[in-house]
C-alpha cells in the first residue's frame, strides 16, 4: 500500500494570503502598501495585561504607541468606539489589546485612554473615543508605514496624543534618528 506524503504549509500560506489580502484592500486610487506582517508584529499578539500607551516623537511630531514602541492608529470608518474592522483588515490592522486596565504613559492624557469591547469579546484600546489599532506593515519600533493609507473602506491615521489623526507623511523615519520621545 503507497501512503501519501504531506506537507505542512499554513505557515508560508498564512504569509501568502495576508500579503495578497493586504495588496487586495484597495483599487488603484487607494495608497495601500502591501506587505507581509514582520515577524516582531504577528497579528494575533495582543498588547498584554495592562497595556500601556506611550507617546513616541518622530517625522509625524508627537504621536501614540503601544507599550513595545509600535505606532497606534485610529480607522476613519469606526464609529464611535465601535471597531469596522474585523476578518481580513485585523490581520492586516491588529487591534491594540488589553486584558487589563491601560495605562497611560506620561505624555499621555489618561482621561482620553479607555476600552471597548469587541464583536469577538476582547478588550480594545481607545483614545479619544478612537479604537487603536497597529500596522502589520510596521516591521519596528516607531514605523509609521500605515500613515495615510486607505483601505477597508477608510483612511488610517496615526494619532496624536491629542486624540485626533495626524495627516501627512513622516519628514524623518523614527528608526533613524526620531527619537523615542520617552
Amino acid at each position: 500500500m503507497r501512503r501519501k506524503r504531506t506537507v505542512l504549509m499554513a505557515p508560508v500560506a498564512s504569509a501568502a494570503i495576508v500579503a495578497l489580502v493586504i495588496a487586495g484592500c484597495g483599487s488603484g486610487s487607494d495608497n495601500v502598501k502591501a506587505s507581509a506582517p514582520a515577524a516582531s508584529m504577528k497579528a494575533s499578539a495582543p498588547s498584554g495585561a495592562g497595556a500601556t500607551v506611550d507617546v513616541r516623537t518622530g517625522g509625524l511630531g508627537s504621536y501614540l504607541v503601544d507599550s513595545q514602541g509600535r505606532t497606534l492608529y485610529l480607522f476613519e470608518k469606526d464609529k464611535g468606539t465601535k471597531s469596522m474592522c474585523s476578518g481580513a483588515c485585523a490581520s492586516a490592522w491588529p487591534t491594540s489589546t488589553t486584558s487589563g486596565r491601560p495605562t497611560a504613559g506620561s505624555k499621555v492624557d489618561a482621561a482620553l485612554l479607555g476600552t471597548s469591547t469587541r464583536s469577538d469579546g476582547k478588550s480594545q484600546l481607545t483614545y479619544n473615543g478612537h479604537p487603536l489599532y497597529r500596522y502589520s506593515g510596521d516591521a519596528a519600533a516607531g514605523d509609521t508605514n500605515g500613515q495615510d493609507l486607505t483601505a477597508f473602506g477608510g483612511g488610517w491615521y496615526v494619532v496624536s496624543p491629542a486624540g485626533q489623526k495626524i495627516e501627512g507623511q513622516a519628514t524623518t523615519s523614527p528608526t533613524n534618528g526620531g527619537g523615542n520621545g520617552y
